[in-house]
């Protein structure tokens, strides 16, 4: 079952109809039954994993809970007869016991997530190394099958577990309501990562069938069916020809492969989660947003606040801050305040910066072409940290309007650009044949004779393929500008119904006989991460 699949509606559909006919306090137990089954059709082989998963998970928060407990209690009943410092004492073994059974849990899960997705690039890795010395190769022959979704289901387990030690909130008590947070279908294979105190909300609380929730949901849906299966399912074998052919090809049609990478891979991501988003709204759930018009963002730092938004607010909450706020790194910074003020006040950012993006490129894939790819994301963000006072100095003195349109159209266009050739680095096979395709958008400069030669890709593309994936393109830049100030779904609900049942229509037969055809491109790609 894919989720463009005919079997995925009916399954979502027969969800639907026992969610909405159980009684309202059993709704979770149909979505826990409901991802269990999904999970076991999509992936029988990694379920076991899942129930590792939140089975620690769960177990841990619970002892961690105990043990603060505990001490706040034994603290509690001897207040009286306990000095200042064996307060400290009780309160510092309290503390420590937690820290062992939460690093004890975090190696567990991280283990099993670096085993999976790493094990064959650290033997690659090694024997690279071991060559240098002319030792013999590791034999890697093991086969792996990564299960599904354990990135992101590993790192939402993780962060509900961190939360449960620095106390946000009381560990769950319910096994089955936590493995229902960990499992939850629609989130399971590409996110959001999820808070669980905003999705616990939503997951345990009643949900009455709304006719309005069921029909923006289902547009959502729709609209999202027609972003992968149109506009990324035809842009797929475009960029494929030209990843694999760019040494043959002119720089102009390099660049436009480059380009359309991006727009595919958005219509591909975000398409997932509308159709997911949608679903939950179905089900009267909001699940966190990943993007917000990242395409228009004004600098690259602003598109990763744009850009998988939950997997952004992850890597600052639990790798970035602790790093940047830490004692050790606020002490590195005072000792180089004789470099520059600017300089010492900005190190803890850097160092949090270079280890956060140098885990956001692993995370992503086992391979030197991600790592770079993250370092790079990496390395402008930290620049843009250093240059700023330049940059500030510059524009007052070059009398740059801000707010002028023609300012921020160029600072849009520059990070598209600029993002567009970031993402490619490691998605065209090794990192020398993303660095190679860059260079060539540069080298290849000779001008191609004709249209054919220019988009040589089109060859195998029917002109209905061609027309259906550039129009819809250009109603989602026409949607995402009008989305600036409200949604569209705000806007679409005031058009008179027979024009809101014509677009619909219409929709749903591109995508019933363009995207169907296409959609033997197969697989989301995000799904792989």
């Amino acid at each position: 079952m894919t989720i463009t699949s005919f079997a995925f509606l009916a399954f979502c559909f027969i969800t639907l109809i026992f969610y909405y006919s159980a009684p309202k306090k059993a709704q979770w137990i149909v979505l826990l039954v409901a991802s269990i089954g999904f999970y076991l059709i999509m992936s029988l082989h990694g379920a076991v994993y899942v129930l590792i998963t939140a089975s620690t998970i769960y177990l841990s928060a619970r002892i961690l809970q105990t043990i603060g407990n505990r001490g706040k209690q034994y603290l509690k009943e001897n207040k009286e007869t306990l000095t200042k410092e064996q307060k400290k004492q009780v309160k510092a073994k309290t503390q420590k016991k937690r820290k062992l059974v939460l690093i004890a849990a975090l190696l567990l899960n991280l283990g099993i997530l670096c085993f999976f997705k790493y094990c064959h690039f650290a033997i690659s890795t090694a024997n690279s190394i071991l060559s240098l010395w002319g030792v013999s190769p590791i034999e890697d022959t093991l086969n792996i099958l990564v299960p599904l979704g354990i990135s992101f289901y590993t790192f939402q387990a993780i962060g509900y577990l961190v939360d449960v030690y620095w106390e946000y909130y009381a560990a769950e008590k319910n096994y089955f309501k936590s493995l229902l947070f960990v499992c939850f279908f629609p989130q399971m294979t590409q996110g959001p990562i999820s808070n669980f105190e905003q999705l616990s909300g939503e997951l345990f609380s009643a949900h009455a069938f709304s006719y309005e929730n069921y029909s923006r949901g289902f547009q959502r849906m729709l609209w999202g069916f027609a972003k992968k299966m149109v506009i990324a399912n035809i842009l797929s074998p475009w960029v494929k020809d030209v990843f694999a052919n760019y040494s043959q090809y002119s720089g102009i049609t390099a660049f436009i492969g480059v380009l359309m990478y991006s727009i595919q891979i958005y219509a591909d991501f975000s398409g997932y989660m509308d159709i997911m988003c949608g679903l939950c709204e179905m089900l009267g759930i909001r699940l966190s947003e990943n993007f917000e018009r990242p395409y228009f963002s004004k600098s690259i730092a602003e598109y990763w606040r744009r850009w998988h938004m939950t997997m952004g607010t992850w890597f600052k909450k639990y790798i970035y801050f602790p790093i940047a706020m830490s004692s050790w790194s606020r002490k590195l910074g005072k000792k180089t305040v004789r470099l520059g003020k600017h300089f010492s006040e900005t190190l803890p950012a850097t160092i949090a910066l270079l280890v956060t993006w140098a885990a956001t490129g692993l995370w992503h894939g086992a391979s030197w072409a991600y790592i770079v790819w993250g370092l790079v994301n990496g390395f402008f963000l930290i620049m843009s940290l250093w240059i700023e006072p330049v940059y500030i100095s510059a524009r007052k003195k070059l009398k740059i309007n801000e707010n002028a349109f023609v300012w921020h159209l160029f600072q849009v266009i520059r990070t598209y650009i600029l993002v567009s050739f970031i993402k490619v680095i490691p998605e065209v096979g090794s990192l020398s044949d993303g660095l190679g395709l860059i260079k060539r958008c540069f080298t290849g400069l000779s001008l191609p004779t004709s249209i054919g030669a220019l988009f040589p890709f089109f060859k195998e593309s029917s002109v209905l393929d061609i027309g259906s994936m550039i129009v819809l393109t250009i109603v989602w830049v026409i949607f995402s500008i009008i989305q600036r100030k409200k949604q569209i779904r705000d806007y679409f609900a005031k058009i008179p119904l027979l024009l809101r049942l014509a677009f619909l229509v219409a929709l749903f037969f591109i995508i019933l006989i363009v995207g169907i055809p296409a959609s033997k491109e197969g697989a989301f790609l995000y799904a792989s991460f």
